[in-house]
């Protein structure tokens, strides 16, 4: 099968198409002939080495990916889906079965849902990854309705999804915006918008002056964005942040592939999505063997919604 992957770890450059092997579905397992694969920064880390996971699991060619949608086309015994059906699946570079940048990737089961009703492939393959996080960010952060979080990087899909996730819960949500942003942030629905940048701390602490109950840092802003959170808050990270903790808060780390085994999260996603409580947004398709410009266009900055490759 076709996968795209480095055997060398560098630039976009480095991503080339390599003929692997065809792996095939095991018992409690689907195959799915990928159409779709959204492009994220954890990939761009995969292709630039700097996921040591990946090497200590794998051999070359690394092979980057953390979303998938397509059909399945093999079926393992027990696995609960039927031939043809159309999927999304979260896919882990250092796991069992690699990253997504595969025309055919195995899957666990519990690890795949059907895509939403009314839903493409390419659009379909945007949220497995991203949600998962926004989900698992919220769970950790454990916040009550009516309490206060705030989001940094609201703009991007990580931001995005938990916006709409957490309204949903009946939190109070306040988001940074740059002004290009600004319509698509109010379409999301938080109830108050600060500048983005170096002050957003100081923002958010001049519509909450004692600090906001919980935020989710994903624009990676670390001690920058830490001062927002009140004494005894949570702050959820993305990147392994680990402090210095200060004023009783909680640092909470947020690993997705904890949730490979998404239990039934990701029908949960789906069902907001059929029901218009989570929008999907893709910011271009390209051919899967022009992975190099999708992450050359993703570390140049200022992507709005994912960069979605495909398979014929």
């Amino acid at each position: 099968m076709k996968v795209i992957g480095v055997t060398e770890f560098g630039g976009p450059e480095a991503l080339a198409i390599h003929d692997v092997p065809e792996p095939h579905a095991g018992p409690g397992q689907v195959r799915i002939k990928v159409r779709s694969i959204a492009v994220s920064p954890t990939d761009t880390g995969v292709r630039a080495g700097s996921n040591a996971a990946v090497t200590a699991a794998k051999e070359p060619p690394y092979v980057p990916g953390m979303d998938a949608a397509g059909v399945i086309d093999e079926v393992g015994d027990g696995a609960g889906f039927s031939l043809g059906d159309e999927v999304m699946a979260m896919a882990l570079p250092d796991g069992e079965h690699g990253g997504a940048y595969v025309s055919h990737l195995v899957a666990d089961a519990d690890s795949v849902a059907r895509i939403p009703a009314g839903t493409t492939l390419e659009a379909a393959a945007t949220l497995p990854m991203n949600g998962l996080t926004a989900m698992q960010a919220l769970r950790r952060l454990d916040l009550r309705p009516g309490q206060v979080l705030a989001v940094t990087g609201a703009a991007g899909t990580l931001g995005g999804y938990t916006i709409q996730l957490a309204k949903q819960a009946g939190l109070t949500v306040v988001a940074d915006v740059a002004e290009k942003d600004r319509k698509l942030l109010e379409d999301l629905g938080p109830d108050q918008l600060v500048p983005r940048g170096a002050d957003v701390a100081q923002h958010i602490r001049g519509l909450y002056p004692e600090g906001v109950d919980g935020l989710l840092d994903a624009a990676v802003q670390h001690e920058v964005a830490l001062p927002a959170v009140k004494d005894g808050g949570g702050f959820a990270t993305v990147r392994g942040f680990n402090g210095p903790t200060e004023r009783g808060i909680t640092i909470h780390q947020v690993f997705v592939p904890a949730d490979y085994h998404a239990d039934g999260k990701l029908d949960e996603l789906r069902e907001l999505v059929e029901a218009g409580q989570l929008s999907l947004r893709v910011a271009d398709v390209l051919p899967a063997e022009r992975a190099a410009e999708a992450h050359r266009r993703l570390e140049a900055g200022g992507v709005r919604g994912r960069l979605v490759l495909v398979f014929d």
